[in-house]
């Protein structure tokens, strides 16, 4: 019999590859007759004792298989051929290339007397001695090598058979679990008895598998109706633990007691619930013996728990609550629950803490946040409801109405219409920013947001628009001074958000036209820029006929700008008197501006001259046309002299100036003597601080 027929051929590559190696056996080999086991080891030590390293689990240290012994069975001839052929790979030039061929063994190697009867022995012996954490009497190697013949030798199926055999026999014999029925045995005890005998049947396993790993690759792989070694010992456990119903659930009672506890603040061995939880997945139970139950004590808590903080907190402090028990309980998906149990948990956290309270969170602290315009509570509160079903839906439909209602209260109250446009201005902006920070930019939340604003601007009929006009002219009259252009531009881009939500357009158009007569005629608008601007916006939003007009009135100004300049040249080429007036005429488009009524009104003979020298100036150039004067639109410049100090007022309407014209034919002891019957008569009071100055208080 030739011991060297026991094992396979060695591959050529790997001959070549690890020639060093191969020259450091060879040089062993002169000293030390090779065994067929030693040739066998360059090919198999490596693999098994990566495959024993590898099985090794929380920090167990397994031998080095490449430093075992090996076989008894010894054959020279056979070893020295291989040592030749070595010899010839390690003796060979760089550039040399030759092929060696290996033939396959004729005969099927057998087995020596009772070889098989003592290996069972030996690894009865092994297994028993690893069950109980004895010391093992034979090497890991020799253990593994044993395995590998008997499986060689088609006696598999009776050492997989005796091994579970053995497995059996020591889990219920060794497991002893009706030492736990007992009532009287603390839960944390209990618990930390079973995680023990656990991890000690885990690392038994570990290395039972590491022994018989040739038998868990072959003959196991081979029957798909067999467990795997790990598996079955796994599967044994199960069996074990399952038909003893009261200590599977007092283990289920006692982690479920744990997990109690920890929610209510106390701190628990989370290496324990992490170790046993595994347990019970490995096993397979997790879902039928242990996910159920714990999801049920879940909802009883946080319903209990839900109705309770409603109650005590405010709605800020139970959103920041809610939010902490969902950190929480993350926290415990990923340190010791089965990540299988994460959807069904936090669905169950959400259902309980914000599902079953979103009305009453809602109706009790939305308008609150929104009024104080608390962003960090709003943000939270987006970021949870959106994890229930409807939550944004209702949310959505509440911060609308809060828009409405608050709106309205704007918009109804007369007493507020000066500062009205303003307030919107500000809500707006207030609500633009919480719909942008708070709610992610949503789109749903901004569709609300205009529908509401349209909604109540329009509940007091033409009054919003009117108003609007009217801070339009205020922000573009040259008083306005607080102002830049660029701030004056962005002022104007908002109105017209507020502009598309009034159904009155044909108001404002109308108030803004009368503004923009005035703005124009007296030279009071802030800048032709901005003006034109607003021009262009009311043009983009309404289209070209809403602005036609308006456009009209600014051709006007420019054409007698033109005309003025033209006037002034003639004048001065024909010697023209005009008393010195220093005349400037609008030319204005009855269709485009605004309907004035005619008045009239007595002249001086200083304006009718210029007025009469105007209109031949401009019918000889423009015949068929008429003009119609309109002097109450006119403004003038006033001149008067107090205590011998000349002053100028800018700004004065025509008709005003005509009246204190009457004052300069009269004597000033008859204009004394009128004033003081006016005082008499509590019309008039003479001012404090200066005696000369008289306030009409009538």
């Amino acid at each position: 019999m030739s011991a060297a027929k026991k094992y396979k051929p060695m591959d050529t590559t790997e001959l070549h590859e690890n020639t060093e190696n191969i020259a450091a056996c060879l040089k062993k080999a002169e000293n030390v007759a090779p065994t067929a086991a030693a040739a066998s080891n360059l090919g198999r030590s490596a693999f098994a004792a990566q495959n024993m390293n590898s099985a090794s689990t929380n920090g167990e240290r397994l031998p080095n298989f490449s430093k075992l012994g090996g076989s008894e069975i010894r054959t020279a001839s056979t070893t020295s051929n291989l040592l030749n052929r070595m010899g010839a790979i390690h003796n060979s030039k760089p550039g040399d290339v030759k092929k060696i061929v290996i033939k396959n063994f004729k005969d099927k190697p057998t087995l020596p007397d009772n070889y098989s009867k003592d290996t069972y022995v030996k690894l009865e012996e092994a297994v028993i001695a690893i069950q109980l954490s004895k010391p093992i009497k034979y090497s890991l190697e020799e253990l593994y090598q044993a395995v590998v013949n008997m499986c060689s030798h088609k006696m598999d199926a009776q050492l997989y058979a005796k091994l579970k055999e053995l497995t059996e026999q020591h889990v219920k014999r060794n497991i002893k679990l009706k030492e736990l029925t007992g009532g009287s045995m603390d839960k944390l005890i209990l618990l930390e008895k079973i995680n023990h005998w656990w991890l000690s049947f885990c690392q038994q396993m570990i290395m039972i598998r590491s022994i018989f790993l040739y038998m868990d690759r072959t003959y196991v792989l081979q029957n798909s109706t067999i467990h795997s070694i790990w598996d079955m010992g796994l599967d044994l456990f199960r069996i074990h633990f399952a038909q003893n119903s009261v200590v599977q659930k007092r283990t289920v009672d006692g982690l479920l007691t744990l997990i109690e506890k920890e929610r209510q603040g106390s701190t628990v061995d989370r290496g324990l619930l992490k170790s046993l939880v595994r347990m019970l997945c490995d096993l397979q139970i997790y879902t039928s013996s242990f996910e159920e139950k714990f999801l049920d004590a879940t909802n009883q808590l946080y319903k209990a728990e839900s109705q309770r903080k409603m109650q005590e907190l405010e709605v800020p402090e139970y959103l920041q609550h809610v939010n902490k028990r969902l950190a929480e309980e993350n926290e415990r998906l990923r340190h010791y629950l089965d990540s299988s149990t994460k959807h069904p948990l936090i669905y169950n956290v959400e259902k309980e803490l914000l599902a079953e309270h979103l009305t009453s969170i809602l109706q009790k602290g939305l308008d609150s946040l929104l009024e104080d315009n608390r962003l960090s509570d709003l943000t939270l509160l987006y970021g949870l409801l959106s994890r229930v079903k409807n939550g944004t839906s209702e949310l959505c439909g509440n911060f609308n109405g809060f828009i409405k209602k608050k709106g309205r209260t704007i918009v109804i109250d007369p007493e507020k219409d000066k500062s009205m446009v303003q307030d919107l201005l500000d809500f707006k902006d207030k609500m633009d920013v919480i719909v942008r920070t708070c709610f992610e930019h949503n789109e749903k939340f901004t569709n609300s947001l205009r529908e509401a604003f349209e909604f109540f601007i329009n509940q007091r009929a033409n009054k919003p628009a009117e108003l609007i006009a009217k801070y339009v002219d205020m922000k573009l009259r040259s008083g306005n001074k607080g102002t830049t252009d660029e701030e004056l531009e962005k002022t104007l881009d908002k109105i017209m958000v507020l502009f598309r939500f009034i159904h009155g357009k044909d108001v404002f158009e109308a108030f803004y036209k009368k503004d923009l007569a005035k703005r124009l005629l007296v030279g009071k608008s802030a800048s032709v820029d901005s003006e034109k601007s607003m021009l262009s916006k009311l043009k983009q939003e309404c289209g070209g006929g809403f602005t036609s007009k308006l456009e009209g009135m600014f051709k006007d100004m420019e054409l007698s700008r033109d005309i003025n300049i033209a006037f002034r040249g003639h004048a001065l080429s024909n010697n023209r008197d005009v008393h010195n007036l220093d005349l400037c005429v609008s030319i204005l488009t009855m269709g485009y501006w605004p309907t004035y009524a005619p008045t009239e009104v007595t002249m001086p003979p200083q304006f009718i001259n210029p007025q009469q020298i105007f209109n031949k100036f401009y019918l000889e150039k423009h015949s068929g046309r008429k003009l119609q004067w309109q002097p109450t639109l006119g403004n003038c410049m006033l001149r008067a002299q107090f205590d011998a100090v000349p002053k100028e007022f800018v700004g004065f309407a025509v008709s005003s100036r005509l009246c204190f014209l009457l004052f300069n034919d009269k004597p000033p002891a008859d204009l004394k003597k009128r004033i003081e019957s006016l005082i008499d008569r509590d019309y008039m009071e003479r001012d404090k601080d200066n005696q000369n100055q008289y306030n009409y208080v009538a």
